[in-house]
């Protein structure tokens, strides 16, 4: 069997710098915002060239942290992406603003300036681009727009931890972003955990007060908080994980471009590096419009895949009602024939060849 990713061996490399790091956890008896997140949050805020990171519970909370902190709140319009998954609105509908989708470069699957620019309305207060797979979207001119119509910019960076673009990070160049650390993430935690950076002073102070309690000083609360704290234990986790990320990002890079030189002469599309950014690949994806068949022959083998995302965030039931009538043609077109191949830092040559021998099979 070949899973999508294997943390089994991810974990071997680290065990013992880990299960040294938990042990002593353990024996200091520090839990909550103890030394471990405290060091993370540093060393985390170095590496991805921020003033501010912020551990939170979860990449939901981060996103929902970093928007109400930004000042987005109800009766607000937010334009972010329909193909996602829907952590993504679900923040905007929690400081009660609404989700104005817009649909995605046909290449990239992010959001584009030109797309993003006719959707503005006097009620649009942000815009929340997702670095999809790993791939950064085009920041440059989203940021532009953003500068021009005074709008926030939130970027969600739940998959793309250490993707660069620009020569910077992604997280680094909104007015705050959020990050996830659900185990199968490039940075990836053992259990949830999120992360929320900003080079702003203000956003910084609401987000530490909203993401414990309300509180800057225990027991006095300024306002009507979440207990949204990073575990110390997945702190300890993510420091040894953090020491290692460029080469886990690099080892996938590795791995992706080995499948699409493996692949190019099938019918299908290989995913695309636009060259504006570094391509970190959270998630391999292709097009194909054979795609049950592949996803057949790749499960009759035991070999992982996912489609990610089968139905567009407007498509949700939950979203029916207010996005009724609204038509995101090239969203709709992806969510039809995209899947996704196993990919991580351990996967190895071998066996990118042998999923690339399946799927030729398949499509022969």
């Amino acid at each position: 069997m070949i899973p999508m990713v294997n943390l089994k061996a991810q974990y071997a490399e680290i065990k013992d710098e880990v299960e040294q790091g938990l042990t002593e956890t353990i024996a200091n008896c520090a839990f909550i915002l103890g030394p471990n997140v405290q060091a993370f949050e540093q060393e985390a805020a170095e590496y991805l060239g921020v003033k501010h990171a912020i551990g939170c519970a979860s990449g939901t909370d981060a996103l929902h942290l970093a928007l109400q902190a930004a000042g987005i709140g109800v009766g607000d319009e937010v334009i972010t992406s329909a193909f996602t998954f829907i952590a993504t609105a679900e923040a905007i509908k929690y400081v009660g603003a609404k989700p104005v989708f817009v649909d995605i470069d046909p290449k990239t699957f992010n959001i584009t300036a030109e797309n993003i620019e006719t959707a503005i309305t006097p009620k649009t207060k942000a815009v929340m681009p997702v670095h999809l797979f790993g791939q950064p979207a085009d920041m440059a001119r989203i940021k532009a727009l953003c500068d021009a119509h005074g709008l926030k910019l939130i970027e969600d960076c739940a998959q793309s931890f250490g993707a660069r673009i620009d020569g910077r990070q992604t997280g680094s160049i909104g007015d705050a972003a959020g990050f996830s650390f659900f185990p199968s993430k490039n940075l990836g935690a053992f259990g949830d955990g999120g992360l929320v950076t900003t080079q702003s002073d203000d956003i910084a102070a609401m987000v530490r007060k909203l993401r414990n309690h309300g509180s800057d000083v225990r027991y006095y609360h300024d306002v009507i908080g979440y207990n949204s704290r990073l575990d110390e234990m997945q702190a300890v986790v993510l420091r040894a994980k953090l020491k290692r990320i460029d080469q886990y990002n690099q080892a996938r890079r590795h791995a992706a471009h080995l499948y699409s030189d493996l692949l190019a002469e099938l019918s299908l599309t290989t995913p695309y590096e636009d060259g504006l950014g570094e391509h970190v690949y959270h998630q391999y994806t292709l097009l194909c419009e054979r795609r049950d068949e592949v996803i057949k022959a790749l499960q009759d083998r035991k070999i992982g895949c996912a489609i990610y995302y089968p139905v567009p965030l407007h498509r949700q039931n939950v979203f029916k009602e207010e996005c009724a009538g609204l038509s995101l043609p090239v969203t709709e077109s992806v969510a039809e024939n995209c899947f996704s191949l196993p990919i991580c830092s351990s996967l190895a040559d071998d066996t990118v060849k042998e999923i690339a021998l399946v799927i030729k099979s398949a499509l022969s």
